[in-house]
């Protein structure tokens, strides 16, 4: 049984990107679509679709992988912050930039999951779930 769907679908766009495919699938959550629409809104995939499978118990998101146009992935690095052995929150005043301001730290808040420039903005603190680059 899979605990931790958030770093099994960090690992699978990983090594998607990595292996130069368009598409991955994950296990799907409100936490990974979640997750999966602030990567789209800052522009590191191209987009995602829920697919209902009958023969899974569980649904999958397809995700379609960005590449730039010289075929380098849109993510270089993505790497999970706040594990289930040691949780990692700050405040909105104390979110860090990453790669100045350039990679994304993305955060679960109380209004929800967002991009760290939109935490900070609005003030919010929460846990940091991932850092991408």
């Amino acid at each position: 049984m899979l605990t931790d769907t958030l770093a099994d679908t960090l690992t699978r766009i990983r090594n998607a990107q990595r292996a130069g495919h368009k598409v991955v699938r994950v296990r799907s959550s409100n936490m990974i679509r979640s997750f999966l629409k602030v990567l789209q809104e800052e522009g590191f995939i191209e987009g995602f679709e829920v697919k209902k499978d009958k023969d899974n118990k569980f649904d999958e998101v397809e995700v379609g992988l960005r590449y730039q146009q010289n075929g380098e992935p849109a993510i270089t690095d993505i790497q999970k912050v706040s594990k289930s052995g040691r949780r990692l929150y700050k405040k909105g005043t104390e979110l860090p930039q990453v790669e100045h301001g350039l990679g994304l730290a993305v955060i679960s808040t109380s209004k929800g999951v967002m991009a760290d420039r939109i935490a900070r903005k609005e003030k919010i603190g929460g846990e940091i779930l991932a850092y991408v680059r």
